[in-house]
């Protein structure tokens, strides 16, 4: 036996207890008696033979073990890496098309599976998963695990609705507002008490401008709390905002329609005239330059009921231009060419351009390789409402050379003249 009672007087003292223990060499007897301890006494040769005897039987034991290498744990040189693939240790989860371990594998299967788990336990699980990730502000992530806590359709309106307000707090995040507030409403249609929710999309409206829906939450979030004195702030700065949103609205309006008949009254003094804007087809004319140094210069009608046009002056022997920011329909080319060589250029080392000895041409339709001369005591306003004359985008092009070079010369050949 391993142990038995002693036979004193006392049999049920717990004290009274003696382990008996034998091996194949010695055997220790304890005995109590009237509460005192006897022992037997070993002499040292018998002491030493039995802690030999233990040794050798230990190392038998440890000798009859199968010889094997311990290959199941984690290398030295990449613990680290073999640790982030745990899903206890990982810190951050695996991305799209990544291998991941058997383990995972089963944790996920175990969470996610619809056989092991009921609708609103998946909500739940997805749920934590969208906390998770916008607690590590991958707002993107929460958003997929958000909707699929809502794919699962379970029927507890208080989850579906954290679900709700949870997706609409990462879509804010991201600057998604529109998204955010129909996930902020649709949560508040679940639980219109849910002052977070309410929050949300009284900012979302803010951020969009939508003044009237924002009063319209500041209104319900007063009717659950009215003496919300902060909230009763924001109701009073959006009904501030509102009326400067609508004042400016209407100056908009306004400038919008004037622009629009000044625009109405330019075309009709084009057509008047007769000038020919060149336009695609389905397309609006377009009167803004498109040159480099006329950018964003057109043409003006004017108090005075006259017209003034950017033109551009090219100067093909040299291979430069000048540009002309508001040339008046009534100027003739020789005052025109008069005010610009005024002073003779760096790049007329000959003095060759004066107004008296300028021959000055307009292109036709490019088809026809056509081009027409310019009586310098013509108006531009005269030019330009030559059937002839097409005008691209808002700014004319006139050519000049100096009269009877070899320059002119040579563009007259290449070209039919008029």
């Amino acid at each position: 036996d391993s142990s038995r009672r002693c036979s004193c007087e006392f049999k049920n003292c717990s004290k009274h207890t003696a382990n008996f223990s034998c091996n194949s060499t010695v055997r220790i007897s304890i005995y109590i008696m009237e509460g005192k301890q006897t022992k037997t006494q070993m002499s040292e040769a018998e002491r030493l033979e039995l802690c030999k005897n233990l040794d050798k039987e230990l190392d038998d034991y440890i000798d009859s073990l199968e010889k094997r290498s311990y290959t199941e744990g984690w290398p030295e040189d990449r613990w680290e890496e073999e640790m982030e693939k745990h899903p206890f240790f990982m810190t951050k989860t695996p991305t799209d098309g990544e291998q991941i371990s058997p383990l995972m594998q089963g944790l996920q299967n175990l969470k996610y599976d619809a056989e092991e788990n009921t609708p609103e336990e998946l909500a739940s699980n997805y749920k934590e998963d969208g906390n998770f990730n916008f607690k590590y502000k991958n707002y993107r992530l929460a958003i997929l695990s958000y909707t699929e806590g809502l794919k699962a359709k379970c029927g507890n309106a208080v989850l579906n609705a954290q679900l709700l307000n949870n997706r609409s707090a990462s879509q804010f995040m991201l600057g998604n507002y529109r998204s955010s507030l129909k996930d902020a409403e649709a949560c508040l249609r679940l639980d219109p008490s849910h002052s977070k929710a309410r929050a949300r999309a009284i900012q979302c409206c803010t951020k969009m401008r939508n003044y009237d829906n924002c009063l319209k939450h500041c209104d319900s979030y007063l009717a659950y709390d009215p003496i919300d004195t902060k909230m009763q702030q924001i109701r009073t700065e959006t009904i501030s905002l509102k009326k400067r949103a609508d004042r400016d609205s209407r100056l908009e309006a306004r400038k919008m329609k004037a622009k629009t008949a000044a625009s109405e009254a330019l075309m009709k003094a084009l057509r008047d005239r007769g000038v020919t804007l060149f336009q695609e087809e389905d397309e609006e004319p377009q009167l803004e330059s498109l040159h480099p140094a006329a950018e964003g210069a057109k043409v003006t009608f004017g108090e005075d009921g006259r017209l003034s046009w950017p033109c551009v002056i090219l100067y093909p022997e040299y291979g430069i231009s000048d540009f002309v920011q508001q040339w008046h329909e009534d100027i003739t080319f020789y005052s025109q060419m008069s005010e610009i060589f005024s002073e003779s250029p760096e790049w007329d080392a000959e003095r060759k351009y004066v107004p008296d000895s300028l021959s000055i041409f307009f292109e036709g339709d490019e088809d026809s390789r056509r081009i027409h001369r310019i009586d310098p005591t013509s108006t531009l306003g005269e030019v330009l409402s030559d059937k002839r004359y097409v005008i691209v985008a808002g700014t004319p092009k006139f050519i000049v050379f100096a009269k009877g070079s070899k320059s002119e010369q040579n563009f007259i050949m290449k070209y039919v003249l008029s």
